[in-house]
């Protein structure tokens, strides 16, 4: 899934006195509290970190409460989806206007009927919607599905993405693999045949 990326970082935390005892235990907290939220520094979500403790020296910012700022080094993993990035997303909503998804559990992503290409037509099987191919019947959107969408947009403040269908690589991720494997396979037939041949 594209919009993911690792950084390493050198950061400078700082920590209130009172949680001196058990300094990485205060260091993780402040980063901790940084998850889940665009940050403009890293320039994406944070999503996860390793860190480890650069040096033992710390220094003391002086003030009314003065906190002491210890160097950390950081691996971070960031999510920040550009426009025309794909991501990937569980269904969790099919109306005939829309299709709304959750992406990496956190972000929500909606992709509207005028982003949703020609070959998909909204069927109700079930008693359950959902939008079904109509080259391959096989290929259908529904609640659970894990759906791969082009990115139009991200709303860092609410963490929403707006998303397109309208790519011939987007659509449910099993039916894409198998398509693609299939796709492969026949190449290499083909191919193995001309050698022979």
């Amino acid at each position: 899934m594209e919009g993911l990326k690792l950084s390493d970082a050198e950061l400078m935390i700082y920590i209130h006195p009172s949680k001196s005892r058990n300094v990485f235990k205060a260091i993780c907290r402040e980063l901790s509290a940084l998850l889940f939220q665009y940050n403009e520094t890293f320039d994406g979500v944070l999503l996860a970190y390793d860190a480890t403790v650069k040096s033992k020296q710390a220094k003391i910012l002086a003030g009314l409460h003065p906190y002491f700022g210890v160097r950390v080094n950081t691996r971070l993993l960031l999510f920040d989806p550009k426009p025309n990035s794909l991501v990937e997303g569980e269904i969790v909503k099919v109306s005939p206007e829309s299709i709304h998804c959750i992406v990496l559990g956190f972000s929500a992503a909606v992709v509207t009927d005028v982003d949703i290409r020609e070959e998909f037509k909204y069927k109700v099987r079930d008693g359950e919607g959902c939008f079904v191919s109509r080259s391959h019947k096989r290929h259908a959107l529904k609640v659970g599905t894990m759906l791969r969408l082009q990115v139009q947009s991200f709303d860092e403040e609410v963490m929403h993405i707006a998303g397109s269908l309208l790519p011939e690589n987007t659509g449910c991720v099993k039916w894409l693999e198998k398509h693609s494997e299939e796709a492969s396979s026949h190449m290499d037939r083909d191919n193995k045949r001309r050698k022979i041949a």
